[in-house]
C-alpha cells in the first residue's frame, strides 16, 4: 500500500543526507524535483519583496541552470502542473523539474560552491517546499534508446 501522507520540505533529513554521502551507481544521476512554491517570497535575511514564491525561485534557477552547466550537467526538463490525471492527493505541486548531473559527487561539489551559497537565498525564499527524487539507470527516446515508460 502506497502512503497517504507527503510531506514537502525545503532540506534533506539527517538520514537522507547520510544517504547521499554513500556511494552511487556509475555514471549520471536524473534529480526529479517536485516543488511547491510560497505565495509571497520571504527572505531569511529579512529583506523586503515584492516577488511571488515562483518569482524568487526563478532566479535561483536561472543561476542554477548555469551551475549545472559548469559542473557537468543540465537541465532536462521543466513544466508547470496542470492538473492530477491518476490517484490522489490533498495538494498538487505547481512545478516539476528534472536535472541531470554527471554524477552524486558533481551534484554534491556544486551545492556546496561558493556560488550556489549565493542563489539559495532566493530557493528558500520562493519554496514552500519540494521532493527530490534521486534516479538512475535513466532510459529513453531523447537518449536514443527505445525503450518505452
Amino acid at each position: 500500500m502506497l502512503p497517504l501522507n507527503v510531506k514537502n520540505k525545503v532540506y534533506p533529513n539527517e538520514a537522507q543526507l547520510k544517504g547521499f554521502l554513500e556511494p552511487s551507481s556509475k555514471g549520471p544521476i536524473y534529480m526529479v524535483n517536485l516543488l511547491k512554491f510560497k505565495a509571497r517570497a520571504e527572505y531569511e535575511d529579512g529583506r523586503e519583496s515584492d516577488l511571488t514564491g515562483e518569482q524568487a525561485y526563478d532566479l535561483y534557477s536561472a543561476g542554477v541552470s548555469q551551475l549545472l552547466q559548469e559542473f557537468g550537467g543540465g537541465g532536462m526538463f521543466a513544466g508547470t502542473v496542470e492538473r492530477l490525471m491518476l490517484g490522489e492527493v490533498e495538494e498538487l505541486w505547481d512545478k516539476i523539474a528534472i536535472a541531470m548531473y554527471p554524477s552524486r559527487q558533481a551534484m554534491l561539489a556544486m551545492m556546496q560552491s561558493p556560488k550556489m551559497q549565493v542563489i539559495s537565498a532566493h530557493r528558500t525564499a520562493g519554496l514552500a517546499g519540494q521532493l527530490n527524487i534521486e534516479t538512475v539507470d535513466v532510459a529513453g527516446l531523447w537518449l536514443g534508446n527505445d525503450s518505452s515508460i
